[in-house]
């Protein structure tokens, strides 16, 4: 393929493409604007980011030339790069208006919500969130985990009603597609679904409107908690005890879900604690809802299944000597290594843990997971742990969810801890948010990374800009302040 180095000039610019078959790229300015054509080409310019991740990291980049014009003293000019022509006596306007939209990053919450609105996307009559930038598109896994975060505490209704609609439209036997675009999903997710209850859950917290939750997403919980308790794709059902189960050869359903050379590096087939957990906060938040609406036929289908529930949850993840839960159970293995999935026990406002056990696993967790970035997703004593994220793809996943720090954690950290502390645990909770304020201007401006180093000084990795890594700290940025509040 030959690279095609000319240019056409159009209103306040030029439009090129590189190769045949690409959408041109329109330049344009907001003012008339001279364009000096002196095709020039540098070759081999390194990616020193793409050689440190094991990519080719060499490209040879074509330029064809300069503006020039002039700027009088105070003069805003704005320039547009699109794959579309606009029209340059609408640029400023533009521009303004979606400046206007935008919250001034001149505080550290302010940096947060700020990148919070740049993950929301709306196209083709759906809205999104987009799981980070900048290589990653829309799983539904990650939008209902950051949905609550990104929209409720700037009393975005509106926004977090368009993502859930958006979303229930994908459903598919009880599940939501994990990623991918709409002609290829694949709906391998086992928590995404628990998650969607638990985000609407969380908007029912903060805008007590449970009737209007009932009212436009009741099919959608039925058919989730029907098709789990069942059985619905890739083994996801309840089995006797009330857990549920899930797995099948080849296919990682956990958000643990790294692969290398065909085999997972952390297999977590059977019952997950994290799954379980929300499994249980989603039927009794569920019979909560239906109660309020005077739905008693659905009560009465469920409402026996709760003390079965937590009498088997307790006695699967529960160890009375080691005071944590096992990551995840399958028959008679139990995996006792100590990993972080366990703190959504506590965080959930319907949890099968007792008081005791919540302060015991926090504790754990604390002196084990928790550093000033998140929690690691492995204990450093473990002799599977990988203190660094680096090297090329597979030395990476290797170490993704063996040790490597998550911010999206430290929210149900956070959250089970006020739970149980309440004011007394906000000085604690308040450091912990603290610490991530040097954050904004070490990796993607403004914003938190998706991951972090497990080893000090735990050097940012991964996507630069996280969806459920701002909506984390924005969460416990609500919850402090509203905690605060209660003694003015």
């Amino acid at each position: 393929m030959h690279a095609q180095t000319k240019f056409k000039y159009i209103s306040n610019g030029i439009k090129t493409r590189l190769y045949d078959g690409y959408p041109y790229l329109y330049m344009q300015f907001s003012k008339e604007v001279q364009f000096v054509p002196t095709p020039d080409w540098y070759y081999n310019v390194e990616y020193l980011e793409e050689q440190r991740r094991g990519y080719e990291f060499k490209e040879d980049l074509f330029v064809p030339g300069s503006f020039k014009l002039t700027a009088r003293k105070g003069e805003s000019i704005i320039f547009s790069a699109s794959t579309s022509d606009a029209n340059p006596l609408t640029l400023k306007r533009k521009y303004t208006a979606e400046f206007n939209k935008r919250i001034i990053r001149d505080s550290f919450k302010n940096c947060l919500i700020n990148a919070a609105q740049q993950f929301i996307v709306r196209k083709e009559r759906k809205t999104e969130i987009i799981s980070g930038f900048h290589w990653f598109n829309t799983s539904s896994r990650d939008t209902f985990i950051s949905l609550p975060g990104l929209t409720l505490p700037t009393k975005d209704k509106k926004t977090f009603k368009a993502v859930a609609d958006s979303m229930v439209s994908k459903m598919n036997n009880g599940l939501f597609p994990d990623i991918g675009p709409d002609d290829g999903m694949e709906y391998n997710s086992v928590d995404a679904s628990l998650w969607f209850i638990w985000a609407l859950q969380q908007y029912c917290i903060r805008t007590n409107d449970r009737g209007f939750v009932w009212k436009n997403y009741s099919k959608a919980i039925k058919t989730i908690l029907r098709k789990y308790k069942d059985g619905t794709l890739h083994n996801i059902r309840m089995m006797d005890n009330g857990l549920i189960y899930a797995g099948e050869q080849g296919v990682e359903l956990t958000w643990m879900n790294a692969v290398v050379e065909g085999k997972p590096v952390t297999p977590r087939t059977g019952c997950a604690v994290e799954v379980n957990a929300l499994w249980y906060n989603a039927i009794v938040f569920s019979i909560e809802l239906a109660n309020k609406a005077n739905d008693q036929t659905f009560v009465k289908k469920w409402e026996s299944l709760v003390s079965k529930i937590r009498c088997s949850f307790l006695n699967a993840f529960w160890d009375e000597e080691k005071k944590y839960l096992a990551d995840y159970v399958n028959g008679e293995l139990k995996d006792w290594r100590v990993r972080p999935n366990q703190v959504i026990a506590t965080s959930v406002p319907n949890s099968p843990l007792t008081d005791e056990m919540s302060k015991s696993i926090l504790e754990v967790v604390r002196k084990d997971l928790l550093t000033p970035r998140g929690l690691r997703t492995l204990a450093p004593r473990n002799p599977d742990y990988k203190g660094k994220y680096e090297g090329d793809q597979e030395k990476r996943d290797l170490a993704y969810h063996q040790g490597t720090v998550w911010p999206w954690l430290i929210g149900h950290f956070c959250e089970g801890y006020l739970k149980l502390y309440k004011k007394a645990g906000l000085s604690f909770v308040k450091t912990i948010i603290k610490d991530f304020e040097p954050t904004m201007s070490e990796h993607g401006i403004g914003t938190i990374s998706e991951i972090y180093d497990g080893d000090p000084p735990h050097s940012p990795n991964g996507a630069i800009s996280s969806a459920k890594s701002v909506a984390a700290l924005l969460t416990i940025f609500d919850r402090a302040e509203e905690m605060e509040s209660y003694d003015k």
